[in-house]
């Protein structure tokens, strides 16, 4: 298999997607010489328009120089292609004499790559590489992207612990995540003891209630005279429509091209804002969102982070010598381990948190999750503990 492969990238950049575009380059070098490798530009649309970068022209040093560098080098697009515009992507694959194609992202990513293998009758080997921040893919223990964007959140949420102590207040964060609670959940990663924010954690696995939320900071309040709330972007009340939904005038909501509902535009901030100004007047309270900042944050890349990015690009090669599939980083009860999955056991599908991740009396981390957290956010810093 010495012919032609070709790497896309797609969805949200992370600190690291380069490391498996790079991983995967560099292995069709050592195992394929004088393979074309060719990246596409903007995910398929640059398979769809014959827009590429010729990777194997490019030296190793320049290689290795992107595949620290965050963001996705190649261009990533939002698209997500039904069977009508993966025909196209197909017949673009063909035109470039494609043996294989590897597409590095997430749930959508390994949707398309399966509808291909679908259509292309095993003419060409289709590759799906994990990542996203949302650690959200099933099959694996965590996915690429995720350690890093994690260390971001756990910083900040130490940080403006920190900075509460000092001048006590209500402070909320609202932290990406549609469908899972993982990075939302990595907040409490670094706490310094139970004393120590975020005391409240809401996800998108458990239904959402603004008068709960009240009720939870006022009591939070009583106790730690100061309240840190993490907040997922996706939590939905307990008629399954998005928090934003309900907070924000159907007239005034924010689409994307998907028809999703924009989970952490300017209005949700606003929206939780007012619902402390109203619940709990003349208390002190600050609504942030994290919005892209931890997805792609160039000081906060994860070593492990990086090394596992790479590797699971290298070990895409050899899965498409093998006729195709899914990557998986799945944990063997002391270190991580590269498989190959069936695509259609990722495609399109949905990996939640645990349950027994969250208190079951409380919007608080068990220990469960915590200790899931901690073997993939280890400490990073050594801080003294506040006099206040």
């Amino acid at each position: 298999m010495a012919g032609t492969f070709v790497i896309a990238q797609g969805g949200g950049p992370t600190a690291v997607i380069n490391q498996t575009v790079v991983g995967a380059a560099l292995e069709i070098r050592r195992r394929h010489p004088g393979a074309k490798v060719l990246g596409s530009l903007h995910g398929v649309r640059g398979i769809r328009d014959g827009n590429y970068v010729d990777l194997s022209a490019i030296p190793e040093d320049r290689l290795r120089l992107i595949a620290g560098t965050p963001s996705a080098a190649l261009g990533s697009t939002r698209d997500k292609p039904d069977a009508a515009y993966c025909e196209v992507i197909l017949k673009g694959l063909q035109k470039a004499g494609a043996d294989a194609f590897i597409y590095i992202g997430g749930n959508d990513t390994s949707g398309t790559q399966q509808i291909l293998t679908d259509a292309a009758g095993g003419k060409i080997a289709f590759v799906h590489a994990p990542k996203t921040i949302d650690n959200d893919l099933e099959e694996n223990d965590h996915t690429p992207g995720f350690m890093s964007a994690a260390e971001f959140v756990a910083g900040a949420f130490l940080s403006v612990d920190l900075d509460f102590r000092a001048l006590p207040g209500i402070y909320v964060g609202i932290v990406m995540g549609r469908h899972a609670g993982f990075l939302t959940a990595a907040s409490a990663a670094w706490q310094l003891d139970s004393d120590s924010g975020p005391h409240l954690v809401y996800v998108p696995e458990r239904p959402f209630s603004a008068a709960g939320f009240i009720d939870d900071v006022r009591a939070t309040l009583d106790r730690h005279k100061r309240c840190i709330v993490a907040v997922s972007e996706g939590v939905s009340t307990a008629d399954g429509k998005a928090l934003v939904e309900s907070l924000v005038p159907a007239d005034k909501l924010e689409r994307d091209q998907h028809g999703n509902v924009k989970l952490s535009g300017s209005d949700l901030p606003a929206a939780l804002e007012r619902a402390l100004a109203e619940g709990l007047p003349g208390k002190r309270a600050r609504v942030d969102a994290l919005g892209y900042m931890p997805r792609g944050y160039v000081g906060s890349i994860s070593p492990v982070d990086a090394q596992e990015a790479f590797d699971a690009g290298a070990f895409a090669v050899g899965v498409a010598e093998q006729g195709g599939g899914s990557v998986a980083l799945q944990y063997d009860g002391s270190k991580i381990v590269l498989k190959k999955v069936p695509l259609k056991n990722v495609a399109g599908k949905t990996r939640h948190m645990p349950d027994d991740f969250m208190k079951p009396d409380a919007n608080q981390l068990s220990e469960a999750g915590m200790a899931y957290l901690k073997r993939l956010v280890p400490e990073k810093y050594k801080v003294g503990k506040p006099f206040v």
